[in-house]
């Protein structure tokens, strides 16, 4: 389609499809206006694997809107049947679909995705990339990146076992999970691991499920919830046989973004890595061991004894989805995007009940590629545990922030603990698993007996070859935590001669008992800091021994959040959701992994929120199998609602929902919660919708969410919430509000009738005495025939403001209405106002005009994009390009858009990059005046100085807490016939109001 160029700018080859959608998560209007403001930037693309996802809904959301297709979508306490007649031809009309977008952009499908997300997989072009981005039919546009993957006898620790533990109670231990599948998508699995032993398939039928597998490998296991499972055991590099049993159903690999990297690239495929589903790191095999490994007796590692072994669901069956990769450089290889959404299509067409992904996300927003599949798998009924990350303890590193699945913290659950005793009597405790005492032994900080030549900082770390043997021979090496694996550092004490190491923490994280190869005593940062002030004073003279057990004075207490373990509050969604979601252990966990990789060993000791999420997995596969009628969201309610609150490092219940969550997973409580929180498929979609991701329901702020956690991440003065509960059980239950620092309504009490009853609980919280700026923490307590414990995280702001205001005239004034959390004075800063610069020009049905150049310059607070068509019942579209120059063709990034089924689109970006822009308004659809649609297009750049004299009375604002207080803002000497605008700002509020002045009329 030909486009036309306002003020004769020569035309630049974009080759736009014309038909935009949604704002690309940096554009859209603040949702709140309380919302943190961040600078934006424009969203760039270069030539590259991209992951195209459309808006057109995949099968396992697809309701039946076309005349042309049945709903496919499962029905209320339906399964999702991939299989059926309805799904096939519906899947079929999406692949067509993406072959036709593709074609017209002039690239090919690579891969396609139909079920949980739909979308495909191209090699794009920068301006490809663009193109789609601005295409009405597509949801979003991503590089195909490459993601990081983020038992002894945890269940012991979390009550599953003994004769009133909640395997005995519910059956036994060999049958937990029985009847259900947990899908693994990670690194493959090593399927000679006792932990996946099982009867080889056949195409006669095994176990009261009925397993079979043919003679292409597929196989087919019937399921508790009534289902079928129907997978694959696909053969490859060290399979040359399919090899599935009766643990392990099913086996994919998904190998294609790699093999493409390592022809591309100068890496190579790792020597003990396979192309096929067989494990080259032992990071799946670990996650899916601890998920639902089976029942392994006298489990021995390195000459000690751990005895009986076992995953969360040893009864459930087992579907490996390999999409993560090694190769010979350690910053690349990983976990491509592409591989995790071709194996979240397969795993919810396949039938799995319960997915464990234990791989890093991102931080910063939930507008994902993999974040939206899983949001389909989901609504197909499938319960999704994800790991929180491991950049802890430092805030707002959380990744997996999307509210139909469920991120998991990682926890302590054992001390595998020996004591360093300094030659001055200081005794330390710290994480060691080594059974062999050291004598008193000279002690040595490692950067004392470095190599000649070699750097001091890489010596004190304990780098590879940065020791010298005739200094370290027959010492104690005090090694400091970073950068290198902390079984390198004690192997390079021993190459050098060092008969043991001591690894400091240099700063607050995790103590990891690791199998050493040296006796090794792993200590925290307090500890740390007296070992090296013994060293400095004791100098020639220092020592130490190595003492077995806890032999200081101080018990370390059970369980504690990992020092690693990814923190709240959530950035994606202003903090207005708790997340992480729940907590189970991660540090020290010991379960089955690949030998080639871990020193020969079939178990190993492996610490990370990777190994608490498929604890998470393992035990919904557990409760499914029992309860196969409960939702994912009744899972994670039941889970959440019953979760035992972990411990601080002085033994005290710990209150920090950020790290916790709700707090530690308690599967003797979950079974029986007596009531269920659950948010919906549709809360999902508007949730999406306001996060700038269009699914055509209405937007829904993230604190409406129906979920069985309450998080405000600003909260002027008070905040109310509407939790709806469904009953398992009759009863009445108390209610009872503990949220210091703020007063609370609730009823009194709730009361289930019957089983299925559906009651409100309204909760008003209005700040007393909560610090400003800091999140405070509680919970809402139901005591009765069972007790469920709701988690709330509040911060307490300094106002609440209108997001916008509005005045007309050339002078005049309005009135602003704000509520102060605290009692004194406010100062309000206005700045602008900026006058519009407006155009009024038409554009044709179907084609689109490009605007002159628009320089932005250095210090512009806010940049508004506004277009109003002159008829309402057309429809059109805006984008806004950054540019290298003011030259079109120079165009390089997508800065926001806006799409909607409106006449009217606005794009506000806050604190833009100064430089060059350009829009483009799509005349998408011609409404009742036919062609062309005429319109009006004003552009506003806000800066502190403007016109009209901008002023604030009184200035401060006098305020009192919690009680409405107005201020005027007033103008003088505007211009006649246009508009200006403004920003209003608030010391100590995140967000400010934009003041709309009209004088037009």
């Amino acid at each position: 389609m030909s486009k036309k160029f306002f003020g004769g700018a020569r035309a630049r080859a974009l080759g736009l499809a014309s038909t935009g959608l949604l704002v690309t998560g940096l554009a859209a209007a603040m949702p709140t206006a309380q919302a943190a403001e961040e600078p934006t930037g424009p969203t760039t693309y270069d030539s590259g694997r991209y992951v195209v996802l459309l808006r057109e809904a995949p099968a396992a959301s697809y309701a039946g809107d076309d005349s042309r297709y049945p709903a496919t979508r499962p029905t209320e306490g339906g399964a999702f049947r991939a299989d059926s007649r309805a799904s096939t031809q519906y899947r079929r009309h999406l692949e067509r679909e993406q072959d036709r977008l593709a074609r017209e952009v002039g690239t090919e499908v690579l891969s396609s995705f139909t079920v949980a997300s739909n979308g495909f997989v191209a090699e794009l072009s920068a301006d490809e990339a663009l193109d789609l981005a601005t295409d009405r039919r597509v949801l979003l546009v991503a590089k195909d990146v490459k993601r990081e993957m983020d038992t002894w006898e945890t269940p012991d620790s979390l009550g599953l076992t003994g004769r009133r533990g909640a395997w005995k109670e519910s059956g036994n231990r060999k049958k937990a999970g029985a009847g259900t599948v947990v899908g693994i998508l990670d690194s493959g699995y090593w399927p000679e691991s006792p932990s996946f032993a099982g009867k080889q398939l056949t195409s006669a039928p095994q176990t009261k499920w009925d397993i079979t597998m043919s003679g292409d490998g597929s196989t087919r296991m019937e399921k508790a919830d009534g289902g079928v499972f129907n997978g694959a055991c696909e053969t490859g590099e060290g399979m040359p046989d399919p090899i599935c049993n009766t643990k392990v159903v099913g086996a994919r690999y998904y190998s294609e973004a790699f093999e493409e990297d390592i022809a591309t690239t100068d890496t190579e495929k790792a020597e003990t890595e396979f192309l096929s589903a067989r494990d080259g790191d032992g990071h799946g095999t670990h996650t899916a061991s601890t998920a639902a490994g089976a029942l392994v007796r006298d489990v021995s590692v390195e000459g000690r004894d751990f005895g009986k072994l076992s995953g969360m669901a040893p009864g459930a069956a087992l579907a490996i989805y390999k999409v993560c990769w090694e190769d010979t450089d350690p910053n690349s290889g990983g976990c491509y995007t592409s591989a995790s959404l071709d194996a979240i299509d397969d795993a919810v067409a396949d039938g799995v009940d319960s997915i464990n992904y234990s791989i890093s996300g991102a931080t910063d927003t939930v507008v994902d590629a993999v974040e939206v599949a899983f949001e389909g798998a989901a609504e197909a009924g499938v319960f999704i545990a994800a790991s929180a990350g491991n950049s802890g303890p430092d805030a707002s590193t959380v990744a997996h922030n999307s509210p139909w699945l469920t991120t998991v913290a990682s926890t302590t659950h054992v001390n595998f603990e020996n004591t360093l005793v300094l030659g001055d009597g200081q005794k330390f405790a710290g994480a060691s698993i080594s059974g062999t005492k050291i004598p008193r032994t000279p002690l040595v900080d490692a950067k004392d007996v470095a190599l000649e030549g070699a750097d001091p900082a890489e010596a004190e770390l304990c780098a590879a070859d940065t020791l010298d043997p005739a200094l370290a021979e027959g010492l104690i090496v005090v090694c400091k935590r970073g950068v290198y694996a902390r079984v390198d550092k004690s192997a390079e004490v021993a190459r050098a001669g060092g008969v043991a190491s001591v690894l400091v923490n240099p700063s607050e994280n995790s103590l990891d008992a690791d199998f050493h190869v040296i006796p090794t005593i792993h200590v925290d940062e307090v500890s740390g800091e007296a070992v090296y002030a013994y060293l400095e004073s004791a100098g020639d003279d220092a020592a130490a021994r190595f003492a077995l057990g806890n032999r200081t004075d101080k018990t370390t207490p059970l369980p504690q959040v990992s020092g690693f373990s990814s923190r709240g509050p959530a950035v994606a969604n202003e903090s207005d959701i708790l997340k992480p979601d729940i907590a189970a252990p991660g540090s020290s966990v010991l379960a089955a992994v690949a030998p080639p990789t871990n020193s020969d060993r079939d178990y190993d000791l492996y610490s990370g929120t990777s190994m608490a999420a498929p604890h998470i997995a393992g035990l919904a596969a557990f409760m499914q199998g029992l309860h196969p009628d409960w939702t994912p969201q009744e899972i994670q309610s039941a889970m959440m609602t019953t979760a035992k609150p972990t411990r601080d490092s002085e033994g005290a219940k710990s209150t920090d929902a950020l790290a916790q969550g709700a707090g530690i997973v308690n599967p003797k409580k979950f079974l029986d919660p007596g009531w269920f929180i659950s948010s919906s498929a549709r809360e999902w979609r508007g949730f999406l919708t306001g996060q700038g991701l269009d699914t055509g329901v209405p937007a829904l702020a993230p604190t409406e969410l129906n979920l069985p956690s309450i998080a405000q991440g600003q909260v002027a003065g008070s905040a109310s919430f509407t939790r709806t509960l469904q009953s398992s059980m009759k009863g009445t239950w108390n209610v009872r509000v503990d949220m210091p620092g703020f007063t609370a309504e609730a009823p009194a009490t709730l009361v289930a009738g019957r089983v299925g009853d559906i009651e409100e609980l309204p909760v008003t919280f209005t700040r007393t005495d909560a610090p400003l700026g800091e999140f405070a923490f509680g919970k809402i307590v139901l005591s009765g025939p069972t007790k469920l414990r709701i988690p709330v995280a509040l911060r307490p702001v300094s106002v609440k403001a209108p997001l916008s205001a509005e005045g007309t005239g050339t002078e005049g004034s309005t009135d602003v209405t704000i509520t102060p959390a605290q009692d004194g004075e406010l100062e309000v800063v206005a700045k602008g106002l900026a006058k519009a610069m407006t155009l009024d020009s038409a554009v044709e049905g179907g084609q689109q005009v490009l605007s002159d150049c628009i320089e932005v310059p250095e210090g512009v607070d806010h940049a508004r994009f506004d277009l109003d068509a002159i008829d309402d019942t057309a429809d059109l579209d805006l984008f806004v390009y950054a540019a290298e120059s003011c030259d079109p063709s120079t165009i390089y990034a997508l800065a926001g858009q806006s799409a909607t089924g409106s006449a009217d689109e606005r794009v506000d970006l806050t604190a833009p990059a100064p430089g060059a822009y350009y829009y483009e308004i799509d005349g998408y659809a011609a409404g009742e005046a036919g062609s062309p649609i005429e319109f009006v297009m004003d552009t506003f750049l806000v800066t502190p100085e403007g016109e009209g004299d901008l002023s604030v009375s009184p200035n401060p604002v006098l305020t009192t807490a919690n009680e409405e207080t107005t201020f005027e803002v007033s103008w003088t000497g505007l211009e006649t016939g246009t508009r200006y605008l403004g920003l209003l700002e608030y010391a100590g509020a995140l967000a400010p109001t934009v003041l709309e002045v009209d004088t037009t009329e």
